[in-house]
């Protein structure tokens, strides 16, 4: 009405009103020049006026449709598809286009209920590829595969499944290729920058996005994975500045656009907000089930971790590493599964060079206990993880086992954070490698800090046996001690007394203060075991005939 309004003729001269019309007035767009510009939403508004008005074009409902779709609007596409479908002579290709819809809607099998009502085409091909893939069906899978041509549209579907397989370097040879005899095909970068991002190549992806970034600086793909790329070579800040102009632009048409925004902000907050925000996002975004795992499993629960993925059916590497982690955490006693699927994901084709599926290995062999070949894939990935205290946890365990305790301990005492500090693995581990770097009275220190428990039992143990061997006598008999007042078992005696005879040997040595004599005969007076009396009466005749005081 606004536009009729404008465009009525001025009180005068009727050819002077048609000059001041042509000169003033706007011109209604043609179909064809909206379809080009992509100005999908203007062509409803065109297609819709002329359906009110009476002036419908043959093709009008099918153009809606068409226009509908490409906005995302599956249903209303869904809507005008099946209206057509419903008409006698009824184009054939609207099955197709149906099919394609029941796609995107996620409804498989009446996307092949209506593919299969479409004449042979090309699309319908790459459809019946995409759906086979879907289902799972290899046989069916390859069947369609054959059939693709070497032609722009099949290569970019054989690309996408090569992608949703996995296969990153394949699908890049292929928009890379396509991309040589086509360099206005800009997207194809996207595309590529996401594959390399899977590889966990972010500078690359970097590199590569920058091109598309340059002429499209305001697409929402694009600025989100540039800010993925940020989260994993800076940090979540650098990640959420990129962010933080698609927070405010984010138009409503592009609902899935908000979503994906709210779940990263997640991730480059360390997972703040994650009970607020992934929950819906479960079934929306594939990686927001992994990441409410991850948060569950970082609090502790892993009950309600395990309930997400229990009945999850493992589809891709990805999902194999992020369902039996949890399943590894919660089911202690199946740590051979645990290992085989480690080693499943470790070594497919996809994931053997990505740093998940090299830390999938390293566990393999961790849960084998073979460290060394823990520390050649640990070793290959660490530049990775500068400061990361749960790499740094399970390196220092690694270089610990294979004897490396020095380093170890420098590992070790990297770690900040006050859970894994306060784990009996990670204090039991620092206790022996105090004791073999010769720093037992630090392994000691480590036991005073703890409270009474069966833990703190058995760091006492851990110091009283391993200090022995290591012939630091006087805190293996001061941890000895304490093991026979707290249980008065005959090998804390003997361990004891072994340990009190190696410091006396060593105070004879001159290797051991003298004046350390008056505590071992208090720790050997603490037992009312007959044997005292006769070690006591040697110690003390050679004190004195030494002249040290007792």
């Amino acid at each position: 009405r606004m536009m009729l309004s404008r465009l009525k003729p001025a009180v005068g001269g009727g050819s002077q009103s048609a000059d001041k019309r042509k000169k003033k007035g706007k011109r209604i767009p043609q179909l064809e020049e909206l379809l080009t510009q992509r100005d999908f939403t203007g062509a409803i508004a065109l297609l819709e006026f002329k359906r009110h008005v009476g002036e419908q074009d043959e093709d009008a409902d099918l153009w809606i449709g068409y226009c509908a779709f490409h906005l995302g609007d599956y249903k209303r596409a869904l809507e005008e598809y099946e209206e057509l479908t419903k008409r006698s002579g009824c184009n054939p290709d609207v099955w197709v286009n149906l099919a394609c819809t029941y796609f995107f809607l996620g409804m498989y099998t009446q996307a092949e209920q209506a593919a299969l009502k479409a004449p042979k085409s090309r699309l319908q091909n790459r459809l019946l590829f995409h759906l086979a893939h879907k289902f799972g069906d290899e046989k069916k899978l390859m069947s369609f595969h054959q059939n693709l041509q070497d032609i722009t549209e099949d290569q970019l579907s054989l690309a996408s499944i090569h992608y949703m397989r996995s296969h990153y370097q394949e699908a890049i040879d292929i928009y890379k290729r396509i991309l040589l005899d086509n360099r206005e095909y800009l997207a194809l970068n996207v595309y590529v920058a996401l594959c390399y991002y899977k590889l966990d190549y972010y500078d690359v992806s970097q590199e590569v996005l920058a091109v598309y970034l340059q002429q499209v600086p305001d697409s929402t793909i694009a600025l989100n994975l540039k800010a993925c790329n940020h989260f994993r070579l800076y940090n979540g800040k650098a990640a959420e500045a990129e962010l933080k102009s698609l927070m405010d632009s984010a138009s409503t048409s592009f609902e899935f656009a908000k979503e994906l925004i709210k779940h990263n902000l997640v991730v480059f907050r360390g997972g703040e907000g994650s009970l607020q925000v992934l929950p819906p996002l479960v079934d929306v975004i594939p990686e927001a089930r992994l990441n409410l795992v991850i948060y569950y499993l970082r609090q502790d629960d892993v009950q309600e971790a395990y309930n997400l993925i229990k009945d999850l059916e493992p589809t891709t590497p990805q999902r194999f590493h992020g369902f039996h982690v949890s399943f590894f955490l919660f089911q202690r006693d199946h740590l051979k599964i645990a290992q085989q699927f480690f080693q499943l994901v470790g070594g497919s084709a996809s994931e053997c060079d990505t740093i998940p599926g090299r830390q999938c290995m390293a566990s393999c062999f961790f849960l084998l206990r073979q460290f060394d070949d823990v520390l050649i894939y640990l070793n290959s990935v660490k530049s990775y993880f500068y400061n990361d205290d749960t790499f740094n946890f399970n390196y220092a365990q690694a270089k610990a086992a294979t004897g490396n305790t020095s380093e170890a301990e420098e590992v070790f005492l990297l770690i900040q954070n006050e859970k894994i500090k306060n784990d009996f693995v990670y204090l039991s581990w620092l206790a022996r490698c105090y004791i073999m770097n010769k720093k037992p009275r630090l392994a000691w220190e480590l036991y005073l800090k703890m409270e009474t428990s069966g833990e703190s039992f058995s760091l006492l143990q851990l110091i009283a046996n391993d200090c022995y061997k290591m012939g630091q006598f006087y805190y293996s008999a001061k941890a000895f001690d304490v093991l026979e007042r707290l249980d008065p078992n005959p090998e804390y005696w003997e361990g004891k007394r072994g340990a009190c005879v190696g410091i006396f040997q060593m105070i004879i040595a001159g290797r051991e203060p003298k004046d350390t004599l008056r505590e071992v005969l208090h720790l050997l007076r603490s037992t009312g075991n007959p044997q005292v009396e006769y070690i006591v009466r040697i110690m003390k005749k050679w004190a004195k005939e030494n002249r040290v005081p007792l």
